[in-house]
């Protein structure tokens, strides 16, 4: 159930912020890496309308630009899998694992934005970015700045 309440509110976050087409892939990527986010930070048992700044706070902190998100990613996981042997099976921890085998094995193609930081919400695209180069790259490394652009505008 917590796997759920999580993607619940990674949904209307991005749901509420617009920033891609609602069930398109890229959603799909966002929604995938900002549901991780919010249920390996062992996040809100149930959706709530306000959540606590601290909460958004460290959301913020894990999806920044720079931050080894995929190595947290991996390492929650594994904890989890490791407690998981002593008992009972856990069905969150297999939802979630399925979401970041997708987010890990599935590529989208972006546009190239080279090293440009491109979730910081107060930098400006560069102008010399060439919008229709292209790139294929990991469902993460998309949905991780959509994510973080989506609690920003929460």
């Amino acid at each position: 159930m917590a796997w759920l309440c999580a993607e619940y509110t990674a949904e209307e976050m991005l749901r509420a912020g617009a920033l891609v087409e609602y069930r398109s892939l890229e959603y799909r990527a966002g929604r995938g890496a900002l549901a991780l986010t919010i249920h390996l930070c062992d996040g809100p048992g149930a959706p709530e309308a306000v959540l606590p700044a601290t909460t958004i706070d460290e959301w913020l902190s894990l999806t920044s630009y720079g931050y080894p998100w995929q190595e947290w990613v991996e390492e929650r996981l594994s904890t989890r899998a490791a407690r998981q042997r002593d008992g009972a099976p856990d069905p969150d921890l297999a939802l979630a694992t399925a979401a970041w085998d997708w987010l890990r094995t599935t590529e989208l193609l972006a546009a190239d934005l080279g090293d440009l930081e491109p979730w910081h919400p107060a930098l400006p695209l560069a102008a010399g970015v060439d919008e229709a180069s292209k790139v294929w790259m990991p469902a993460w490394q998309l949905g991780l700045p959509l994510g973080h652009l989506a609690i920003h505008l929460w």
